[in-house]
């Protein structure tokens, strides 16, 4: 029994962790992390004041915009510079994703947004329509995204558009690109 206590004396016990330390590292962590999203939010806020200055307001739906020839519920994307899909537009909330519900009449296209700003495109405004894989934010599959081009004052805009339906994106394609070639050529025979 004599050498067993020679050889517990010898051991030595575990380090004890340094708390203070390690505390201190975790909270310069926590203010890096909040510094970076503090300069994420103020370059967002940037980006929406230069925006804003080129963007007139967005107009507002009709009173009586007249009989749906459309409607789809699903998901509002963003807008980007039209064929710049990464050129994302934040100003007067085109930035901000949402649910989205979307009528289509022969006066133009309404886009009712819950929880963030609702928009109206006149008929006179809208572009073209088409299906593409992305918009600045979202990748999908080729053709999983309603992209519907449009102008806004001096710019041509690209909103992205998913249906909770997929197979309804086909015929928002065609109804756009027929009224955009009855307003081309009605324009072009008033010339």
């Amino acid at each position: 029994m004599t050498t067993l206590i020679p050889l517990a004396a010898e051991q030595k016990s575990a380090e004890v962790t340094d708390w203070a330390a390690r505390l201190g590292w975790v909270g310069v962590l926590l203010l890096f992390v909040a510094l970076a999203y503090w300069l994420m939010r103020q370059g967002w806020n940037w980006r929406g004041n230069l925006q804003s200055a080129a963007l007139p307001e967005l107009p507002t739906a009709p009173e009586t915009p007249g009989e749906a020839r459309l409607s789809m519920s699903g998901r509002y994307h963003g807008s980007t510079t039209a064929g710049q899909w990464l050129d994302r537009i934040v100003a007067h909330g085109l930035g901000t994703r949402s649910r989205a519900e979307l009528t289509l009449t022969d006066a133009g296209l309404e886009v009712v947004r819950p929880g963030a700003d609702d928009f109206y495109v006149p008929a006179g405004q809208l572009r073209e329509a088409r299906l593409d894989k992305g918009i600045a934010g979202k990748v999908l599959a080729e053709g999983g995204l309603l992209i519907i081009t449009w102008a806004h004052g001096d710019q041509l805009i690209d909103s992205g558009f998913r249906s909770d339906r997929a197979a309804e994106h086909t015929a928002w394609v065609e109804a756009i690109n027929s009224m955009t070639d009855k307003n081309t050529t009605t324009e072009g025979a008033a010339r």
